[in-house]
């Protein structure tokens, strides 16, 4: 397994956690793995292609492993087919070694994906895989990892993981154009029948796939039941038959050769939970911790895309960012509308969002600036992608939320990358601490903008994308004109671009008064250990 090794002397060490700072001595993941190469999928419809070229190219004795949040067996991952149930089940009726484990989840009735993933589990498993419904959370809580490690013991130079934002189900499918996936989800009417998708998944190669291969491995070996959370739903399994003892796993393969200039730090969360995960007996908050470490550092600029950003704890990070750096600017891209509509269930989840917004504008009026995003038709798009860059340096990409739940209370994966390659454009090192701009953060920073404002993909026009300043007032500009059609009526070409500025609804202070306390308990809840929340750490 790749540790930190001689890496510990290096730059990345600003930016990174130690092995101390991880607090989890319990867990065998490596500080941080070298040597990789790490390329971000952005879209659905690019990932789920990728996706079936590596399953399809598995052979007997080859291993699938891979967890998820929802799964539908029907969901096509692409336009003809197969569908997810189809790839996984033919690799397992080749010999291929597939084991999953699906979040158990709450009742359909819930809105949620109880009925889906069981039944992607009972088709996998129909086929001679193995795919278990974890229910080893927190109350109330979820599994929210989405991850899939592809590896060929053979010839292990062939190895792939992929980690991010996207699950394998309904409405992810979507491309640059964000008109949605035909398999859509029912959310807000405000989205329409087939809502527009944004989201990211990294493809990682090299020495991490034994990382995140290991992750896979603590999670399906934890002796915990997996119905611990809830004994009504263990009782319901036992009567229906279903499978809730995972059969041992074939021996882990060594690591894959090293391939690349990126290092990746593996960041987790797990909530303190009875009966406790061998893993981390306390839990693990390597996101929160590995994003405190780096908004710490930050200078210049903080970009961001998220589904939610919630939680006074999680904006008074980058408040506390901004009052201590006069030139640092925090660039927001978020959904325009939560994703339900409804009296009861939409005001919790927009006061959480605009008490983040509000605490983190006054902290720098001029320097807060936040974005929704729509497609060409005008038509909003939900932003489900999970990614931060600072300063062009650091980079994660994960299955987590800028919020407290995410942070704390359900499990949850990102991947931080450190490239060990300069990006020689100026300026070369934009926060002026010797770091340098380095080529993974700041292309895929550059490769979002890109599609966001309607600019060349292949980077024939990013003169002023560079440097963090600049950047900012393009991106202000654009989305700035794009508004001012729509107010005046739409009078004339529309400009190019797909972003406007977040205006999000207010409030009233009757509602306000009941949804803060039900968005805390239910929708962001703190799943620390007592002595955490007390002292107020991660």
């Amino acid at each position: 397994m790749s540790t930190s090794g001689r890496a510990e002397a290096q730059p990345q060490r600003e930016w990174f956690l130690t092995a101390a700072e991880r607090a989890n001595p319990m867990s065998e993941l490596p500080v941080w793995a070298d040597g990789n190469l790490v390329e971000p999928l952005i879209h659905g419809a690019t990932y789920f292609d990728r996706l079936v070229t590596e399953v399809e190219s598995l052979t007997a004795g080859d291993h699938l492993f891979f967890t998820d949040w929802r799964g539908d067996p029907d969901q096509l991952l692409r336009p003809d087919g197969p569908t997810v149930a189809q790839l996984f089940a033919r690799a397992a009726q080749r010999g291929v070694v597939v084991k999953g484990l699906i979040w158990r989840s709450h009742l359909d009735t819930l809105s949620y994906s109880e009925a889906e993933n069981r039944d992607l589990s009972e088709v996998i498993s129909a086929a001679g895989g193995e795919v278990l419904l974890d229910q080893r959370v927190r109350r109330g809580g979820s599994h929210h990892q989405k991850l899939v490690v592809l590896r060929h013991p053979a010839a292990p130079e062939r190895d792939v993981a992929f980690a991010g934002g996207i699950d394998l189900c309904h409405s992810r499918r979507d491309d640059d154009a964000h008109r949605g996936d035909p398999q859509a989800v029912r959310m807000s009417s405000r989205y329409g029948p087939r809502p527009p998708w944004h989201d990211v998944q990294l493809a990682l190669r090299g020495p991490v796939v034994g990382a995140l291969d290991t992750l896979f491995r603590e999670r399906w070996t934890d002796p915990m039941p997996l119905d611990s959370e809830n004994p009504l739903a263990y009782l319901r399994d036992r009567l229906r038959g279903a499978d809730l003892r995972p059969d041992p796993l074939p021996e882990q393969p060594a690591d894959p050769p090293p391939c690349g200039p990126h290092r990746v730090q593996v960041l987790r969360t797990y909530p303190a939970v009875r009966p406790r995960y061998s893993f981390a007996p306390d839990g693990e908050r390597t996101v929160a911790r590995g994003y405190t470490k780096a908004v710490r550092r930050a200078r210049r600029l903080i970009y961001l895309e998220d589904q939610y950003l919630w939680s006074t704890e999680v904006a008074d990070l980058f408040a506390r960012a901004l009052r201590d750096n006069p030139q640092l600017h925090l660039v927001a891209v978020v959904p325009r509308h939560p994703d339900v509509d409804g009296r009861w269930a939409l005001p919790p989840n927009m006061v959480g969002r605009e008490q983040a917004l509000s605490l983190c504008q006054r902290a720098a009026p001029d320097r807060v600036h936040v974005f929704d995003l729509e497609n060409h038709e005008g038509g909003p798009v939900y932003v489900h992608a999970k990614v931060c860059v600072v300063d062009d340096v650091w980079a994660s990409v994960g299955s987590d939320n800028f919020n407290r739940r995410s942070w704390t209370h359900d499990s949850e994966l990102s991947c931080a990358v450190w490239d060990d390659i300069r990006d020689e454009r100026a300026p070369t090192d934009p926060a002026g601490q010797g770091d340098g701009a380095r080529g993974f953060a700041r292309e895929l920073r550059l490769r979002l903008w890109r599609e966001h404002l309607d600019r060349d993909p292949d980077g024939g026009q990013d003169t002023d994308l560079l440097d963090p300043a600049e950047a900012v007032a393009a991106m202000t500009a654009a989305a700035d004109r794009l508004q001012r059609w729509y107010d005046e009526g739409q009078v004339g070409p529309r400009p190019p671009g797909r972003l406007r500025p977040h205006r999000p609804e207010r409030l009233a202070w009757h509602t306000r008064a009941w949804a803060l306390p039900v968005y805390r308990l239910v929708y962001d809840p703190d799943g620390r250990p007592l002595r955490a929340r007390r002292s107020g750490t991660w």
